[in-house]
């Protein structure tokens, strides 16, 4: 099996993400053992953001780095796990809230793919880019 960044590189959705976190150098984290819980927006969910985003991010590395962290949690919660929880601490320190009344959502973001598991963690892939606050 394959740590959470192959997947993400094979997967050919996430070219984005990719980017993003090797600018933010967090690459090296997120192939460490973990396990990670990651929730990860796809191409679609970065196209979204208003034109100009991505660029100012990745001028803005601290910036880039906390919103990165925020979308990754410590330990390996699958969407049942998430279920019994309503909420976990990211990376970055605010929590990221659990929604299951009408399917999947992590804060203002549906759960397109859940479950997909790496040798450090678990990936659930989201059609938004989740925020702080």
């Amino acid at each position: 099996m394959a740590d959470i960044v192959d997947i993400a590189v094979g997967a050919g959705s996430f070219t984005t993400l990719v980017t993003a976190v090797q600018a933010a150098n967090l690459v090296d984290a997120l192939k460490s053992p973990g396990p990670f819980t990651v929730f990860a927006p796809n191409d679609e969910a970065f196209a979204k953001l208003p034109p100009g985003t991505i660029q100012t991010l990745v001028q803005n590395i601290p910036q880039l780095a906390r919103i990165l962290t925020f979308h990754v949690v410590a330990g390996k919660y699958m969407k049942a796990d998430l279920e019994k929880l309503g909420s976990l601490p990211s990376l970055e320190g605010s929590p990221i809230p659990f929604h299951f009344e009408d399917g999947f959502e992590v804060k203002n973001a549906t759960v397109l793919a859940a479950d997909i598991e790496a040798d450090n963690g678990v990936i659930h892939v989201i059609d938004t880019v989740i925020l702080m606050g």
